[in-house]
């Protein structure tokens, strides 16, 4: 049972203007699918590890050392596609309260928050993701990632995340990565990031 492309839960335009069509069918169509037809290629060499990525990425070290680094950079990028997708949408939504006070009580106020956020996805050199995480301690974060790395990979329970690699916003913003940024907050599906806070408690 290989690993398949998850189809997108809205139109490719649904995200306009602020995430362009273009972008939607290169980033899902082509890059997503990479990463699914270079992990499948992977795990095809050790069908006993099977494919629940989530648990492999959270002990790469189990991972034979053939395929880890693979694994790593493709089921990460599988893993953090398929869970970007859901975090956008074209309604309109907001945290819950109860998610508004945990952002409250762990960086001040939703602005810092957003600050931080921001922050971490414009910082990140290269190619990576912003991420807003529950930590093992059960308490918010941000964070950021390089690469397609995962931060199950950390321990740490994702449920929001901005793709910062070029490939996710050249076409439309060119080299102005903040103004992506700043677009992406305009299409973050909340009830989806209250689901997985809900879930990581």
């Amino acid at each position: 049972m290989a690993i398949i492309l998850p189809e997108l839960p809205y139109a490719y335009d649904a995200l306009e203007p602020y995430i362009d069509e273009e972008t939607m069918h290169l980033h899902h169509d082509k890059h997503h699918q990479t990463y699914v037809n270079n992990v499948n290629a992977a795990l095809e060499k050790h069908p006993e590890i099977g494919e629940d990525l989530e648990s492999l990425l959270a002990n790469v070290e189990a991972i034979p050392a053939d395929i880890r680094q693979a694994v790593i950079n493709n089921g990460g990028g599988h893993l953090n596609h398929a869970l970007f997708w859901e975090l956008m949408t074209p309604e309109e939504t907001a945290p819950s309260a109860e998610l508004a006070a945990a952002i409250d009580a762990a960086f001040g106020s939703f602005e810092d928050f957003k600050a931080a956020f921001t922050a971490a996805a414009t910082t990140r050199f290269g190619s990576g993701w912003a991420w807003l995480v529950v930590n093992k301690e059960g308490q918010l974060e941000v964070t950021s990632t390089a690469n397609q790395d995962t931060p199950i990979s950390e321990g740490k329970t994702p449920i929001l995340g901005l793709d910062v690699w070029e490939h996710a916003y050249y076409v439309k913003y060119r080299n102005v990565r903040p103004d992506y940024i700043k677009a992406f907050f305009s299409v973050i599906n909340w009830n989806k990031v209250d689901a997985l806070f809900a879930a990581a408690k």
